[in-house]
This record gives C-alpha cells, sequence and structure tokens, in this order.
C-alpha cells in the first residue's frame, strides 16, 4: 500500500520512524530511454511553392536536403492568418475554440476571439514538459494580447507561462530584423550587437537556440528537448545581408506572369502537383506585367529580390541549426519540421511598399519616388513588402493570399524528417491535413496520449488527427473528419476531398456571400467551380459549415471592422486607456501597443538633471529609422525630429543646456489638414518650433525607450545612445479619442502583423 506524503505524493517505498526503518523510492521516469527531440520551425508568410522544393526558383538547398530524406506534404492546411495557426500547431484544436479566432492583438469581446490560448487547451511544450521535455522557443511569439505584452504584464500568456522553459525572440507580430524588440525569458534585453557588427535577427534565434540545445546535451544527454522556433521571416520587413541581397539583383527581371509559369512548370515536374492541375488566374488587381510603368517594374523587382534574399538566409539559418544537431549527435534521434503559418502576404498592395507603415497609416506608396531609394530595399533603411503579383507567384498554382481561405490563404508547404520513424523518405504526402495534426502526429510518434487534465485543468477534446500512418506509407488514409475555414469573414469547409468557400466583402451581409464549389480532389488549384453544377451537394456543404462552425465555437461572424477591436484595447485597465501617462525611469522598452497614442498630437515633458559633461544621448526615442520619433540632446542642445518615412522634421533648440535641473517639453497640436504645429521648450520657454506635414495614425511596429534609443531614428546618432544625465520623470498627455483614422489604422496593422 503507497504512503500518500501532505504534499500529495504518492510514495511507493517504506516510511517509518526513522530512517533506518525507511525505505526509499523514487518514480520511475516517464519517458522511455531515447525518446526523440521535437523541432517545429514555422516561418511565416511563406507560400506554397517558394520553398525549391515546391517549385521555387528561390535558393533553399537546406530545406530541399530535409526533403529530399524526409517527407513533403502537398495537402498540408493552416487558418490563413499567423497566431491563429500557431495556436493550432501548439494545441490541436481548432483556432477558434481556443480563442484565437484572429491575431492576439485583438480581443472582440466573445470566446472566439480573446487572444489567448485557455488553459482547458494546453500546449505541447506544456505536455511535453510534464513528460520530461526540456522545452525552448526562440524568435516570434503572438500568442498574447499585446496589451499584455509590457514589462508591466501579466505575464500568464507569455512562453514561460505555456510550457517553454526558456524564451529568447519578439512578442509581437513583427520586428525590423536588424533592431528587433528582444525579450529573454520574462523580460526586455537589449540587441546583444549592432547592424555595423553584422546583426540579424534569424542568426540571433539560431544562436540562442542552439546555445539552450547545448547546454541541455552538455549537462543532461539523456533528456529529450522539443524546440519551437518561429522566424520573424518571411513576414515584412524583407530584409538581410548585402551580400544576399547582391545575389538576386535581375533574378526576377522577366516579371511575375513568366516567373509564375516557369514555377508552375517546375512543380508539375517535381510532382508537387498534378499534371492536369491548372494555373488560377490572375487575383483581381494583379496587372499583366507588361503593363507596368518601367518604375512600377523596376520597384517590383527590386522587392521581391529582397524576399529571396531574406528567404535563402533563412534557409542558411535552418542549415546552420542542422549542423549543429548533427555536430552534438542528436539529429537522427530528432522529428524536425519545416513549415509555414499562411500563404503570401497580400499586405504589399497592388504595387508593394518601400515601408509597410504606409499602408496602415491608408497612404499610397509614391512608386516614382521610391525608386530612387531602390538601393535601400532590403536593408535597414526600407520596411518592405511584395507587390500581389509576386505574392500571387508565392502562392503558385492557388489563388488569392493570406488572410483569405482559398488555397492561396491556406495551402502551404510542410517538410518533416524523421529517419527512425520514416518509409519512403523523399516521398509526396499528398493526404489532406491541417495545423491541427501536428501536435497529434508528434504525440503519437514519441508514444505520449493526449492528457484529459493538465495542471488540475480538464481537457477540451483534440481535434487533429495523427499524420504517423503517412510517414509510414505515403499513400496511407488519414482518419479525418470535416475541416472548417474561417478567417475575417472568408470561410470554407472541407469534407472528403471536396472544397467550399467564399470570399467576403466587407460590410456585406453574410448570407450574400457567393459560395463556390470545388472537387480538390481533382482540382488542386480551385479552377473549377462547380457551384451551379452541383447544388445540393454545395448546400450540404454550406450546412456542414455552420454546424462545424457552431461545434467549434466560431460563432458570431464578424466584420464589424476597426471599432470593435480598437475599443477593447482602449478598456480599463489596459495600457492604452488613459491619457495622461507617467513614466518613471529607466524603464524597460515598451513595445508598441503599449505606448501612448499620439496620433491626436501630444504634450511630453521630461523631468531632468543634466550633468556638466557627457550629457547627449536620447531622452525618449520610438520607432526607428525608417518611421518614428525621438528627444535628445546633442552637443548639449534639446533635439526632437519627427521622422515620416524619411521625411524629417527636424527642430533644434538656440542654446545647450547648463547643468542642473531642466523640464524639456514638447507640444504637438493636430491641425484640421492631418499636419501637426510643433513647440520645444526648455523651463517652460519655446527654444524652436516647427511643423509636421502629416502626423501618423501608427508610427512604428517598434515600441518606445526612455533615456536611450535602442534603434536610431534618424542618423544624427548610433544606438544605444543613453543619456548621461538624470531623467526623474517622462510624462505624455493625450487629448481625448476623435480620430476614426486611428482606429481604422491600429487595426489595419494588427491584422497584417501575422
Amino acid at each position: 500500500m503507497t504512503y500518500k506524503h501532505p504534499s500529495g505524493e504518492e510514495f511507493g517505498g517504506v516510511i517509518g520512524r526513522t530512517v533506518n526503518e525507511s525505505t526509499p523510492w523514487w518514480p520511475e521516469p516517464k519517458l522511455k530511454p531515447g525518446s526523440p527531440n521535437v523541432v517545429m520551425v514555422v516561418l511565416d508568410d511563406t507560400g506554397f511553392s517558394h520553398f525549391g522544393c515546391y517549385g521555387s526558383s528561390i535558393a533553399t538547398p537546406n530545406i530541399d536536403a530535409v526533403a529530399a530524406k524526409g517527407a513533403r506534404f502537398t495537402g498540408f492546411h493552416t487558418t490563413a492568418l499567423c497566431s491563429p495557426t500557431r495556436a493550432c500547431l501548439l494545441t490541436g484544436r481548432n483556432h477558434h475554440a481556443v480563442g484565437m479566432r484572429g491575431i492576439s492583438n485583438f480581443d472582440t469581446g466573445f470566446p472566439n476571439m480573446r487572444g489567448s490560448i485557455p488553459k482547458s487547451a494546453a500546449t505541447l511544450a506544456e505536455i511535453l514538459r510534464d513528460q520530461g521535455y526540456a522545452t525552448f522557443a526562440t524568435g516570434k511569439w503572438h500568442l498574447a494580447p499585446m496589451s499584455e505584452c509590457s514589462a508591466a504584464g501579466p505575464f500568464t500568456n507569455w512562453p514561460l507561462q505555456k510550457g517553454f522553459d526558456r524564451y529568447y525572440g519578439f512578442l509581437q507580430g513583427e520586428t525590423d530584423q536588424f533592431h528587433p524588440e528582444l525579450t529573454h525569458d520574462n523580460h526586455f534585453v537589449d540587441v546583444p550587437k549592432g547592424v555595423e557588427e553584422g546583426y540579424h535577427f534569424s542568426e540571433d534565434a539560431v544562436d540562442r537556440a542552439s546555445g539552450m540545445v547545448r547546454d541541455l546535451t552538455s549537462l543532461v544527454p539523456e533528456k529529450p528537448f522539443f524546440l519551437y522556433l518561429a522566424f520573424g521571416a518571411m513576414h515584412a520587413p524583407h530584409q538581410a545581408p548585402q551580400s544576399y541581397l547582391d545575389k538576386y539583383r535581375g533574378k526576377f527581371d522577366a516579371g511575375w506572369d513568366v516567373v509564375r509559369a516557369e514555377w508552375f512548370e517546375r512543380q508539375k515536374a517535381l510532382g508537387i502537383i498534378p499534371p492536369e492541375t491548372k494555373l488560377a488566374p490572375r487575383n483581381p488587381g494583379v496587372k499583366p506585367w507588361e503593363e507596368l510603368t518601367a518604375n512600377e517594374k523596376a520597384f517590383a523587382c527590386r522587392l521581391q529580390e529582397a524576399f529571396a534574399a531574406m528567404l535563402e538566409h533563412t534557409d542558411a539559418q535552418i542549415g546552420r541549426l542542422i549542423d549543429f544537431l548533427k555536430g552534438i549527435g542528436q539529429w537522427e534521434n530528432t522529428i524536425f519540421m519545416v513549415l509555414s503559418d499562411n500563404g503570401a502576404s497580400q499586405e504589399g498592395g497592388q504595387t508593394g511598399v518601400l515601408d509597410e507603415m504606409k499602408w496602415f497609416n491608408l497612404m499610397q506608396e509614391d512608386v516614382n519616388a521610391a525608386v530612387e531609394r531602390l538601393d535601400d530595399i532590403g536593408g535597414p533603411n526600407s520596411h518592405c513588402n511584395i507587390p500581389w503579383g509576386w505574392a500571387q507567384v508565392g502562392n503558385t498554382p492557388l489563388k488569392w493570399y493570406k488572410q483569405n481561405t482559398h488555397g492561396g490563404g491556406v495551402r502551404d508547404p510542410l517538410v518533416m524528417h524523421f529517419p527512425k520513424g520514416l518509409e519512403a523518405p523523399g516521398a509526396i504526402r499528398a493526404q489532406f491535413c491541417h495545423a491541427i495534426d501536428i501536435a497529434p502526429t508528434v504525440l503519437d510518434i514519441i508514444g505520449i496520449p493526449s492528457p484529459d487534465v493538465v495542471a488540475g485543468v480538464p481537457q477540451m477534446p483534440v481535434h487533429g488527427v495523427s499524420l504517423k500512418p503517412a510517414l509510414k506509407d505515403p499513400k496511407a488514409a488519414i482518419p479525418r473528419g470535416p475541416q472548417m475555414f474561417e478567417m475575417l469573414g472568408h470561410r470554407g469547409i472541407w469534407k472528403d476531398g471536396w472544397k467550399a468557400v467564399t470570399h467576403h466583402e466587407n460590410g456585406t451581409p453574410f448570407d450574400e456571400d457567393k459560395w463556390e464549389l470545388y472537387k480538390l480532389s481533382e482540382d488542386f488549384s480551385e479552377y473549377n467551380d462547380l457551384a451551379e453544377r452541383e447544388p445540393g451537394r454545395l448546400k450540404e456543404m454550406i450546412d456542414l459549415w455552420w454546424a462545424e462552425a457552431e461545434r467549434h465555437g466560431a460563432l458570431p461572424l464578424d466584420d464589424r471592422g476597426a471599432f470593435a477591436l480598437f475599443a477593447a484595447s482602449r478598456r480599463p485597465g489596459m495600457p492604452t486607456s488613459r491619457g495622461h501617462f507617467v513614466y518613471y525611469p529607466p524603464v524597460s522598452h515598451i513595445v508598441s501597443d503599449a505606448c501612448p497614442p499620439v496620433a491626436r498630437g501630444w504634450k511630453m515633458a521630461a523631468d531632468l538633471d543634466h550633468p556638466a559633461s557627457g550629457g547627449d544621448g536620447a531622452l525618449v526615442s520610438r520607432g526607428s529609422i525608417n518611421s518614428g520619433f525621438v528627444l535628445y540632446i546633442k552637443n548639449g542642445r534639446p533635439h526632437f525630429d519627427y521622422n515620416a518615412f524619411h521625411e524629417h522634421t527636424l527642430l533644434v533648440g538656440d542654446a545647450a543646456l547648463a547643468p542642473g535641473r531642466h523640464k524639456v517639453e514638447l507640444h504637438v497640436t493636430r491641425r484640421q489638414d492631418g499636419g501637426g504645429d510643433v513647440s520645444l521648450l526648455v523651463d517652460g520657454a519655446e527654444v524652436a518650433h516647427g511643423s509636421i506635414q502629416k502626423l501618423l495614425f501608427l508610427i512604428s511596429s517598434l515600441g518606445m525607450d526612455i533615456g536611450r534609443s535602442v534603434a536610431p531614428v534618424n542618423s544624427d546618432y548610433a544606438e544605444p545612445f543613453k543619456y548621461g544625465g538624470k531623467i526623474h520623470t517622462v510624462t505624455f498627455d493625450i487629448p481625448p479619442l476623435e480620430l476614426r483614422g486611428e482606429a481604422v489604422a491600429q487595426v489595419r496593422a494588427a491584422e497584417a502583423q501575422q
């Protein structure tokens, strides 16, 4: 009979009055010796055809090598956006059921969109850690409400509280690859080196991941690990080292029509798509290449070159990780996956963008002006994204994009490698599968049942199924039921090889949506709409969609747009719910969602003690060299620079600050024309004034720092530009919300950060 200790432990030994009368006992290990490691590599905004082994002309030799000895899935599906797909990957449940209808920035007030995973849906990391695995995450998180991602927390939904032992990366949906917002475990940290020293986040993420694994295998080599590596690539901004950018100069000059046709033919030759597949027509808004102006072509080509350079650079980092695993003798016992979370992005618009923040600010890219800065594209001085034409090339042979529930949004590459459990290496697996199937597959391979209770919380049913049979037999049937899709009002349903799908227009009644019907098992690209030919089947599929939507908690359908989402971030208790902000430096980095909303104009005051020497530095810095503002001291004089996409409004005080206590103030008043009048004051007296042509609704995806500038806003200084004096307080005062545009822009920005 076992003894139950007051701690709750069921003790299997003997407890006597003394140790001589007692028998010690230790629980049996939960894992079998030699249990495999698990590495899940997630790329962002990477379309079905972007890997070389899926038809691309972009060099991805390391991914291709994994595919050659592993398994390529051509029926793998996602949710069409980032946070929802990642919630599916880590929980094995449909995204609406775990409160992730859209991205984690949002909370619509309904259970299907809380921006966080409930405790009733334990992550793969939580399950594996309970079974004895070490669990590590590096890279993009974006599975916590961004209103909770300031240094004030709460930390409930940060990686360490969702099952990971260690974390290094960024919490937001995107970041600058040269100046990222870095979080280490539960606190913000500085970038370890500068751009001039060769820094790039993708390299840093692999270095940190390797370090975590190295520590483990050096000290406890018998302990398996789960590594979740989520690159910032291939989300905008597309940024890569110059050598990679140089390699792709001129590689896409033939244009997207020619390149798409080439990739399509390569896909058929590789067996990635059936030989009878038809190439989907151009998406609405995609012009024939020959109709573009010379400037439009030059701009579009350079943007695609930056995308390709970043993808090859990312592939090189994956190769470094694989080489590391081989070097420590862990490769042969590792389940290794590379996949994308959704299709290629449509946020670059028709022309593409030099700085995607323009799109968020409802501004049209001026291509004729942008071509004057072609050489900035892909480097620190750009925040670019590709146009629709190149995005559709990345989704070849499919239609539509990320955010949509047609194939271009939800059909993505998946490569798996596991030598001990895989037969027919290199063979293509064409079975329909979904992101919810990944966690059940991992648990099945390891031999761990999905738990009914985790940390005392009863668990909801797992919706996915194991793909292990397909690893053994490329033709094996995967016994799965229907799969529902819904994203931003777009809807879809798959069952037994058939798919019904809609493309929803915002503001249109959902009952007026036009449903399309495809026999997906015979029509890979959703080319031949059978809705009129098979009305009975279509009705059955639509009825099934409503039933599945109710079963998985996907209702209510919601396309209210900006204000429904914007209002939630302004509710009491959120970091931006106030109009008066007081900071007491030193303060941790402040993420963009927690920064004062300055689009309406603002008053800012820094109360400081200025030193007799060494007093240059940033007082308040927001954003980066691509867009932002900074209040700083240089040569003893106060400066303010408002950077609107490299259009600078610079104010300089007329005299140097004397040593001692001062109040440096900035008053920005928004004008009716959308610009701003600016006054720089020292101790109550105006020392400079100026005019900002346009106050941006959203300044940057990067946040704010006080007493330093982790990313430079202009070329006057280099990071970190720490202020040498003492800042007692920094205050912001914001006028009441009256701008609809600010709300719209914030939602558009969050939607694109997937």
